[in-house]
């Protein structure tokens, strides 16, 4: 089957790491520390990292014998509404992020599936997709304003938590309305 051929990678891209000051020997490690935007559609339907907004990299490229291991910590703000009340979340989050990316022309080319691995193009690295698999991942498809949101009224759609206690819906038959008067406490 034919290696699919990636579209060059720009060096000045936010995401796109540079590792010609990083030797290529067993060992080398360099630490990048940036703060970058984030890319448009980062995040799942009700939850996610707003474009634009800031992330924060702290991460450590070290060179192992097939290519670059990157490692570090991704953090930033997460936007989004409460999947139960449709109130806005307003969170931050710090996603882990490991990823190796073999060296072009290495083992891992033979031994290893084209998506199983990063690859490199040249001394570049696009960051960008580990970046989304780790961040999409770690979102709730179902997020929660609070952990124990009790939601919406189905019947009015008022918030749970502004109702009395006693807020009901039911409408009695007034053909029993009679009967009802037999189940209530005399004050």
């Amino acid at each position: 089957m034919p290696k699919h051929t990636p579209s060059p990678l720009n060096p000045r891209s936010p995401l796109v790491l540079d590792t010609r000051d990083l030797p290529r020997r067993p060992g080398a490690l360099r630490t990048v520390k940036r703060v970058v935007p984030a890319p448009a559609d980062l995040g799942v339907e009700l939850i996610g990292v707003p474009e634009g907004a800031d992330l924060d990299l702290d991460l450590r490229l070290e060179s192992v014998s097939e290519g670059v291991l990157v490692s570090g910590t991704v953090s930033g703000p997460v936007r989004g509404e409460c999947g139960r009340c449709l109130r806005e979340i307003n969170a931050s989050m710090v996603v882990r992020i490991q990823e190796l990316y073999a060296y072009e022309n290495s083992t891992t080319d033979t031994t290893t599936d084209e998506d199983e691995v990063g690859r490199m193009q040249g001394d570049l690295i696009d960051l960008e997709p580990a970046l989304r698999d780790a961040v999409v991942l770690t979102l709730p498809t179902n997020p929660l304003c609070r952990e124990d949101c009790p939601g919406l009224c189905p019947e009015c759609g008022v918030h749970r938590d502004e109702l009395p206690a006693d807020h009901s819906h039911q409408q009695i038959d007034p053909r029993w309305a009679g009967l009802s008067q037999l189940t209530r406490k005399e004050e």
